[in-house]
């Protein structure tokens, strides 16, 4: 791509916004549509959490801590992306949750995800709002938080700042071939490079041109509780997260058992974290098939907040909203990568499918995109 080419990238969540602004950052001029006159989709409806602890080993972790790295130089230059290094405890609540964060302690990669073990103690005194009857927790140093709803504005306005950046939203493709893109408006786009970034989007133009990708849409649920009247110092993760992440896919995790039935109904890990605001994120519940039921189940959010409750020692504040999300993942036998890139005609990429690793991973899955 010579210098100073012209860039055009459609999507305006995470992953689309990171490769508008690696494009300018090698100091090409960027076009960015999105079909929405805001983004509305996954983006924003995640927890911000930049997840380093749960990553696989090899290829996964590796890319995750490039990404770790490049949100931070990134939040040099936008601090209104909120970023913070306030890391993460996983909490564990029985002695065979504490048997896998002790054999996550023995892995090589250990170190290199910051991982520390502490007991009840030094749990608390790392996070003294938790006050519940717990066993212990692994804290990791590289886990971080952004936030979600304020990140992809906070990045268009900076790049706007930085010029060579035109933002169109409310612009959907419908056709396109080597350097040209129409949209509904009958409006053409030329450029040297074109991304396409969907997300989770399935119908038009972007349905036909993934239809034989081995990609499946997840669905989750999330909340959003008024605040809590302390600090909540670190991301929280509970037990369940053990059985979903694939860094603890160790030996001691076949002795976790069975979730109760609501929760292996709903595949529910609790995730957790404090926003800027003193509110609490929390989630989440995963579904995987279509077509999604249009309605939220508050058994399953009941579960969270008692789940939060017994690790705080208190009540879980009140609940003040609830949403569900949709992102786009790649099926388990889709050969051990960790996103999907297809090549749609010269100069034409389409890029998705990170899954819930999207917010962590978006920054260097767009710098992959460039090299």
């Amino acid at each position: 791509m010579r210098d100073r080419s012209r860039v055009l990238v459609v999507g305006g969540g995470i992953l689309g916004t990171m490769h508008a602004l690696s494009a300018l950052d090698r100091g090409h001029e960027v076009i960015h549509l999105e079909r929405d006159p805001r983004p509305r989709g996954a983006s924003v409806r995640n927890f911000g959490l930049i997840w380093v602890s749960g990553r696989s080993r090899g290829a996964e972790l590796a890319l995750a801590l490039v990404a770790r790295d490049r949100w931070e130089q990134i939040a040099t230059r936008c601090p209104e992306v909120g970023f913070r290094p306030n890391g993460s405890i996983t909490i564990a609540q029985t002695p065979e949750e504490l048997a896998v964060l002790d054999e996550a302690m023995t892995q090589s990669d250990a170190t290199r995800r910051g991982f520390e073990r502490l007991e009840v103690e030094e749990l608390r005194h790392r996070n003294p709002a938790l006050n519940g009857e717990l066993r212990g927790g692994l804290f990791c140093a590289l886990d971080a938080a952004v936030e979600p709803r304020l990140v992809p504005a906070a990045l268009r306005s900076m790049m706007t700042k930085m010029g060579r950046y035109h933002w169109l939203p409310g612009h959907e493709i419908c056709s396109l071939s080597s350097g040209r893109v129409v949209d509904q408006r009958g409006e053409v786009h030329g450029a040297d490079q074109v991304f396409l970034c969907p997300g989770a989007t399935r119908r038009g133009l972007i349905g036909e041109l993934l239809a034989a990708a081995p990609l499946r849409r997840v669905r989750l649920q999330m909340l959003e509780t008024d605040p809590l009247d302390v600090p909540l110092t670190t991301s929280l993760a509970d037990g369940d997260s053990l059985r979903y992440y694939p860094a603890f896919d160790l030996p001691s995790r076949a002795a976790l058992g069975a979730q109760s039935p609501l929760a292996a109904a709903h595949r529910i890990q609790l995730l957790c974290q404090q926003r800027l605001d003193g509110s609490l994120t929390l989630g989440d519940t995963h579904a995987y098939d279509e077509p999604f039921p249009f309605d939220l189940d508050d058994r399953a959010s009941d579960y969270l907040l008692e789940q939060l409750s017994e690790i705080l020692g208190r009540p879980a504040p009140r609940v003040r909203r609830r949403w569900a999300g949709i992102y786009s993942q790649l099926h388990d036998d889709a050969g051990g990568a960790l996103y999907f890139r297809g090549e749609v005609d010269n100069g034409v990429s389409i890029v998705t499918g990170p899954g819930g690793r999207g917010m962590t991973l978006s920054p260097a899955i767009a710098e992959e995109s460039f090299e």
